[in-house]
């Protein structure tokens, strides 16, 4: 059986069994490896992933779910091929350490920003909710996002 699915805007097929984790065909088959299957239990954020504009955790999504949806990994939210303004400004904030979370942390600000362009620390907070980042801790990257407003 084939999946039919829209990743990026790009129409793409897998022939993974349909309980397949997302996040394993979107690394494994599609070779987007943007999200990171850390935890596999939807706790840590590293494998976050936007579902018709929601942020997922992709480890808990069988990936038969994902046909008819809209998924954008963070390979697809750049802008015009370079960086997203949430991305520059982590880069600029020096905010990523490791680098294990930043995927996750980029889905789920990209969203934050697109839903809230007036977003406050305690939004950003709360939208970080299902990030966990064991390196930098959190204000580095709440500047990054507060900074991400005021430049957009």
């Amino acid at each position: 059986m084939r999946l039919s699915l829209t990743v990026n805007g790009d129409h793409l097929t897998s022939g993974a069994e349909p309980v397949t984790p997302l996040v394993d065909v979107l690394r494994e088959e599609f070779y987007l490896t943007g999200a990171k299957p850390v935890c596999r239990e939807g706790f840590c954020g590293a494998c976050m992933v936007l579902i018709d504009g929601n942020p997922t955790p992709s480890c808990l999504m069988p990936v038969a779910l994902g046909q008819g949806c809209d998924i954008r990994t963070v390979e697809g939210l750049t802008a015009n091929g370079g960086l997203n303004p949430i991305q520059v400004a982590l880069e600029a904030c020096d905010a990523v350490q490791c680098g294990m979370c930043f995927p996750g942390m980029v889905v789920s600000l990209t969203h934050l920003l697109t839903i809230r362009p007036a977003a406050t620390r305690d939004d950003i907070r709360a939208a970080l909710t299902g990030n966990v980042c064991r390196c930098t801790g959190y204000e580095r990257i709440i500047e990054a996002a507060l900074l991400a407003l005021a430049t957009k």
